[in-house]
């Protein structure tokens, strides 16, 4: 299977896990000839977390700039001394609001960096779904690695990455420094709309101008679908618009397929989705649970010309608290492999869920989960900004 596209004057390489995107990146870093850039929300303290820290010291070792912006919720179990060892060796450190003491329900304070970006030298850039954490999850009777996916891309695209990690990176250094970032407000892209025509377009979300871009993305690609919808989510609790679409496409003859996590998880999250089911099957949606591992996937392809990959779930707390990054690819030859890989996974490696009725113990639980789901966002929509 080809995993390398020309797309509107990028070079697009698919990777599938870490087995592929690991060796990539280290080896990206140390061919780095000026910069590095890393966001993450995850950084765990294991074999492939100090992989890339000693990828990242190598290329600070070297002189060049490297820095490294890490969630305060996702990384708080990496240890102090491992953030001491980058910054003894010249990589600059900075957490995305690291919360030390206990606080109240507050929009503004449960906010994460969950994207999930690199670039390196303004020249390559990785957009996807991968942490900075082993393939295979620790302590469990697994032997085959989350399924998840990442774009190297290397082109004109790569500044583009670069420009708004930057932009991030120096309005958390000045908020630190209690500076005003007044202008940093004032100067903020326009909320951004894809011209047909553009073959690769960089979506973020943010908590201001950006918010819904990867939203209205999906809901305006699944609106013009003509033939099959594939969706990919690790976390999937879409509103009621977005499940409106999704049964308008099937009612116009489209296949909608569902790849959805079937281990729990977050049961929470979990749970709340079996609610779903019943809706969504009644619907003619097809769904599948991955169970050969975790899906930690966010990915879709409709009409096999349009395709998505990134770090943005459709579930409440993606859209509502996460800073997300994702790339919109329209080009046939990289959709249909991105297709071929999902499908398989739906084919191979997951149950497909014929009826949503189970135990009466479960679908209590199902809706009492989804219940405090909406209650939660209800109260985080009532708080400030």
């Amino acid at each position: 299977m080809k995993d390398t596209f020309r797309v509107g004057g990028q070079q697009l390489t698919l990777l599938q896990n870490g087995a592929r995107f690991f060796p990539q990146l280290c080896a990206d870093i140390d061919a780095a000839q000026h910069s590095v850039h890393l966001e993450t929300y995850i950084f765990a303290a294991d074999e492939t977390g100090r992989l890339v820290s000693q990828a990242l010291q190598r290329a600070a070792a070297r002189h060049l700039t490297v820095r490294l912006l890490l969630d305060g919720f996702g990384s708080a179990s990496l240890p102090q001394r491992w953030i001491d060892d980058m910054r003894q060796a010249g990589v600059e450190v900075l957490w995305f609001r690291r919360e030390r003491k206990f606080f109240r329900l507050r929009r503004y304070r449960l906010r994460r960096l969950h994207r999930k970006l690199a670039v390196i030298d303004g020249e390559i850039a990785y957009v996807g779904g991968i942490n900075i954490i082993n393939d295979i999850p620790d302590g469990e009777d697994i032997e085959i690695p989350r399924l998840d996916f990442a774009v190297r891309v290397h082109g004109r695209l790569a500044r583009e990455v670069q420009d708004a990690m930057q932009e991030l990176w120096f309005s958390i250094r000045w908020a630190m420094l209690k500076k005003r970032i007044s202008h940093w407000r004032a100067n903020m892209r326009s909320p951004r709309k894809i011209p047909g025509d553009t073959p690769v377009a960089l979506l973020f979300r943010d908590n201001l101008r950006h918010r819904h871009d990867i939203e209205y993305a999906y809901m305006d690609a699944i609106r013009g679908a003509r033939r099959e919808i594939v969706l990919a989510h690790a976390y999937f609790l879409p509103g009621f618009a977005m499940r409106r679409e999704l049964q308008q496409a099937v009612l116009r003859g489209v296949r909608v397929v569902l790849l959805l996590q079937g281990r729990v998880e977050y049961r929470l999250q979990h749970y709340a989705t079996l609610a779903l089911y019943d809706q969504l099957l009644r619907a003619g949606i097809e769904i599948y649970e991955y169970r050969a591992s975790y899906l930690h996937a966010k990915a879709a392809v409709v009409d096999g010309e349009w395709a998505t990959i990134g770090s943005s779930n459709f579930d409440p707390f993606s859209l509502l608290l996460a800073r997300e990054a994702n790339l919109v690819v329209r080009d046939e030859p990289f959709a249909r492999d991105l297709r071929k890989l999902l499908l398989r996974a739906a084919k191979s490696d997951a149950w497909r869920v014929e009826r949503a009725h189970r135990s009466p113990f479960v679908s209590l639980l199902a809706h009492l989960s989804y219940g405090v789901i909406r209650m939660l966002v209800y109260l985080l929509v009532r708080q400030p900004h």
